[in-house]
C-alpha cells in the first residue's frame, strides 16, 4: 500500500476533529484543519480527546474514507481499537503502526511511503516492523474458554478484541472490573448503530452494572422537538440496542454525579473522556480512557487489560505545572486552566501546583477535568492539596512548567476572538449538576431572557429529577430556558439546536473547543455570570 503522508503537528481527536462523512479535519484549533485523512498515511504523536474517535474511524472505514494507515510515536488506544474492530468484524483493513522517535522523524520527512510485507519504505529508507507477541498475555481458564467460543460468538469476539488490545497496550494479564460506562451509545456516525446491532444480533449480553453516556436525542421528546426522523430513529435504535444488551438507560456524560459512584481504588471500565479523568483524578478510582466499542466488550466480559491506570506506578505524574491564579478569579478559570494544561501535558500526567488555596469544589473540578480531557490524551491529573493521590508525589523532582497571568490572558483571548452579539447560551458540557442548575437560576432571578436569545441547559435524568423536586426546573422554565435530558452539547442537533444560531456563549472549556467545528458557529467562553448576562442582554 503506497500513500501520501499527512503529518499532524499535534494530536487530534477524530470525534469533533474529523468530519465523519468526508474525512476532513474540522477542529478549528488544529494546525492541519481542512486537510483530508482519507487514503493517507496519517502521522501524529498520539490521539487525544474523545473516546468516540474509534467510532468515527470505523464509520470512515465503512464508507471508504479512512486513512490507509495510522502512525503514532506514543501509546494510542482509541483509534487503534477502531481499526481492530473494522478488521475483526467488517474486514476493513487500516494499518496501525507505532514507531520510535528516530524512525517517526524519518518517516515524517517523506511525502509518500509504502507499507507492505512487514516494513515501511520511504525514500531511500526501510523501517522494519514486527507484529504482536500473542504469547505475552497470560489468560485464566475462563478467559481462554471465551476465546475458544464456549460462551458464544459475541463473547468470543469480545474476548478476542480485548486480548488484542491488551497486547497493544503491553498488558501481561486481564483484571476484573466492577462496573462499566458505555460511550459508544452516541450516534456519531451510522457505524455506531451498525456495530451495536452486530453484537446484539450475535447474542451480546452485559455482565456487570453498566451505565450509559448521553445519547444523541432526548429519548422521550425528540419527535416533538422536530428532529429528523431518520436521525432520531437511528439514535433511538442505538440506545435501545445497548439497553437490550443490559445497560442502564442513565444517558448522562457525568456518571460520577450519581449517588452510587465509584470509590477510591475501585477498578472500573469507563469510556467518555471527561468521566475517565474525573474518576481517576477526583474519585481515585482506576480506569483507563477506554475507547468506544471496547467499553461494551469489557462490560460483557467483566475484564480489562491490567495496564495503565490500573497500575499504581503508571499513575505517577511526569511533569509539574505551577499555576499563578488571577486574584478573585471566578469559576471560569477552572475549565480555562483544564484546556491550557491539556495542551502543556498533551500526552502525560501532570501535577498541578498553586491551586490548593483556591479550594476548587466538585463542579470546578468537573469543568477542569472535562477541558483537560479535550486537549490531552492523558487519563488523569493530580492537584497538590486537592486530589486524593497528589500528596504521594509532592516530593518528586519533576521537570516543571509555569502558567502565569499572561498565559491565562492569552488563552482567554484564544477562546474569545470574535465579540459578536450572542444568540444562544449553551450550558451543560458535561452535564450540569443540580448545584450548577440552581446557581444559574439564582443569577437570573429578577431578569428575563432577551428576545432573540435561546438558553439551553443539558442534564442527566437523575439531575432532572432533583431539580424538578426542588423547584429549580420550573424556575428555569418560567424564564424561558429549555432544560433537556439525555443529550449533551457534543451531540445536540438542529432544530433543537436553534437553526439560525450564529454566536454561542458557553461556560464549558470542552464545548468552547469542540463547538466551532461541531456547530459551524462562533463560540465565546465565559463564566456562569457571563452566560447569565448574555442571556439577559
Amino acid at each position: 500500500m503506497r500513500a501520501d503522508v499527512l503529518l499532524c503537528d499535534v494530536a487530534l481527536s477524530f470525534w469533533g476533529g474529523v468530519h465523519p462523512s468526508s474525512g476532513l479535519i474540522m477542529d478549528a484549533h488544529h494546525p492541519q484543519q481542512g486537510e483530508s485523512v482519507a487514503g493517507r498515511i496519517v502521522m501524529m504523536p498520539s490521539s487525544r480527546g474523545s473516546c468516540t474517535g474509534s467510532a468515527v474511524l470505523l464509520g470512515l472505514a465503512l464508507i471508504g474514507k479512512a486513512p490507509a494507515a495510522l502512525v503514532f510515536r506514543e501509546a494510542e488506544d482509541v483509534l487503534t481499537l477502531g481499526a481492530i474492530v473494522a478488521n475483526t468484524l467488517y474486514d476493513a483493513s487500516i494499518a496501525v503502526i507505532r514507531l520510535d522517535h528516530a524512525n517517526y522523524d524519518q518517516l515524517a520527512s517523506e511525502p509518500q511511503a509504502h507499507v507492505a510485507d512487514g516494513k515501511i519504505v520511504s525514500g531511500a529508507s526501510v523501517i522494519p516492523l514486527r507484529g504482536l507477541d500473542e504469547g505475552a498475555l497470560t489468560l485464566t481458564d475462563e478467559d481462554q474458554g471465551r476465546l475458544d467460543g464456549t460462551e458464544g460468538s459475541a463473547m468470543q469476539v469480545a474476548q478476542q478484541t480485548l486480548c488484542t488490545m491488551a497486547l497493544v497496550q503491553g498488558a501481561k494479564r486481564l483484571t476484573d472490573i466492577t462496573r462499566a460506562h458505555i460511550d459508544g451509545c452516541i450516534y456519531a456516525s451510522p457505524a455506531n448503530l451498525t456495530f451495536a446491532q452486530t453484537v446484539m444480533d450475535m447474542g451480546g449480553r452485559i455482565s456487570v452494572p453498566t451505565t450509559m453516556n448521553a445519547i444523541s436525542v432526548d429519548y422521550a421528546n425528540w419527535r416533538k422537538q422536530g428532529i429528523a426522523t431518520d436521525f432520531g430513529d437511528a439514535a433511538q435504535a442505538l440506545a435501545d440496542a445497548y439497553v437490550s444488551m443490559g445497560a442502564q438507560p442513565t444517558f448522562s456524560c457525568a456518571p460520577y454525579l450519581a449517588a452510587d459512584h465509584p470509590v477510591a481504588d475501585e477498578r472500573i471500565a469507563w469510556a467518555e473522556s471527561n468521566a475517565v479523568v474525573y474518576a481517576n483524578s477526583v474519585l481515585g478510582a482506576r480506569t483507563n480512557k477506554h475507547p468506544d466499542f471496547l467499553d461494551l466488550f469489557m462490560a460483557m466480559t467483566g475484564r480489562a487489560p491490567e495496564v495503565g491506570m490500573y497500575c499504581t506506578d503508571a499513575r505517577a505524574p511526569v511533569k509539574a505545572i505551577d499555576v499563578q491564579l488571577p486574584i478573585d478569579a471566578d469559576e471560569s478559570v477552572w475549565p480555562l486552566l483544564g484546556w491550557m494544561i491539556g495542551q502543556v501535558a498533551s500526552d502525560c500526567i501532570p501535577l498541578l501546583r498553586g491551586l490548593a488555596d483556591a479550594q476548587p469544589d466538585h463542579d470546578d473540578l468537573k469543568a477542569l477535568c472535562a477541558a483537560f480531557g479535550t486537549t490531552s490524551g492523558a487519563a488523569m491529573l493530580h492537584i497538590e492539596g486537592v486530589t486524593p493521590e497528589a500528596q504521594a508525589y509532592s516530593e518528586l523532582d519533576l521537570p516543571s512548567v509555569n502558567i502565569g497571568l499572561s498565559d491565562i490572558a492569552k488563552a482567554w483571548k484564544a477562546l474569545n476572538n470574535n465579540q459578536q452579539p450572542v444568540d444562544l447560551v449553551a450550558l451543560g458540557s458535561p452535564h450540569l449538576s443540580s448545584g450548577e442548575c440552581r446557581k444559574f437560576a439564582t443569577m437570573m432571578r429578577g431578569k428575563s431572557i432577551v428576545d432573540g436569545v435561546s438558553v439551553i441547559l443539558t442534564v442527566g435524568r437523575d439531575i432532572l429529577s432533583l431539580i424538578e423536586a426542588d423547584g429549580t426546573l420550573s424556575e428555569l422554565q418560567e424564564l424561558g430556558a429549555v432544560v433537556v435530558p439525555d443529550i449533551c452539547w457534543c451531540s445536540i442537533s438542529r432544530p433543537l439546536f436553534p437553526p439560525d444560531t450564529q454566536n454561542i456563549m458557553t461556560n464549558s472549556g470542552k464545548y468552547a473547543h469542540y463547538g466551532p467545528g461541531l456547530s459551524g458557529c462562533t463560540v465565546l467562553f465565559g463564566s456562569f455570570l457571563d452566560c447569565a448576562n448574555a442571556a439577559h442582554t
